[in-house]
């Protein structure tokens, strides 16, 4: 086993341990939370060696990355999810690459990705990001327009919406992160009281994701926890 595999063996089980361990204190099955190991600003060589642990679904913030990784990983049959802010003029890409997208929060892109799926002649799943927190810097689409979009995209048949994804506030208050997970957890249930049938939450991260998974997400992003400390370009 390498040094990078062992190190990423060790992250991974550890993490998956605290997931089943918040499950159980919730009172949930751990099999009812599925982890996103997110590889943003991580090389393809670290991918590569979490991929010998059986991981193949990988999430990335940035299109370009998925881009440049993809031509390299190649041979690994990873499945790349977006789930960073994502431009219209990136949809090409994504369209050819991804097989999901989880930052869904706006008409003009819901467009541009059915126009450029409906060309690659492929479909995908997507989740539609919801503004829960008040920070400026969140993306997301209003909570009060949700139901409206919901019905709309029904008019999009590359785009299979399998639920909702949030980022919560930055905050030390767990009661405050806590309240933004389950916003879109009520977001959901009145959703499907209208018929639509949206059985994944996407939400909680390497610092919040205990709260996330006692509000109800089916799904918990982890980075740092797994790989390491990130190294940016400005460090």
């Amino acid at each position: 086993m390498s040094p990078d595999t062992a190190y990423l063996a060790g992250n991974w089980a550890q993490v998956r341990q605290r997931v089943d361990e918040a499950c159980r204190e919730a009172r949930r099955d751990p099999s009812s939370v599925n982890i996103l190991p997110v590889s943003k600003t991580f090389g393809p060589e670290l991918i590569r060696a979490a991929v010998t642990l059986g991981l193949h679904r990988f999430g990335e913030n940035k299109v370009q990355e998925i881009r440049g990784k993809a031509a390299l990983l190649a041979d690994c049959g990873i499945d790349w999810v977006v789930i960073g802010h994502l431009q219209t003029n990136k949809v090409k890409d994504v369209a050819r690459l991804a097989s999901e997208v989880q930052s869904l929060d706006r008409l003009e892109l819901a467009e541009a990705l059915h126009r450029r799926l409906q060309q690659e002649h492929r479909v995908i799943d997507v989740l539609v990001q919801v503004k829960t927190s008040p920070e400026p810097s969140k993306y997301g689409l209003p909570p009060e327009q949700l139901l409206a979009f919901l019905d709309t995209l029904r008019g999009y048949d590359t785009l299979r919406v399998r639920g909702l994804m949030t980022l919560a506030i930055h905050s030390s208050e767990p009661d405050e992160v806590r309240g933004c997970f389950r916003l879109l957890r009520e977001l959901r249930d009145r959703a499907s009281a209208q018929g639509h049938d949206l059985p994944r939450l996407s939400m909680g991260m390497s610092g919040d994701f205990p709260l996330a998974i006692a509000e109800g997400a089916t799904e918990v992003r982890i980075g740092t926890a797994i790989f390491g400390l990130r190294l940016y370009p400005d460090a």
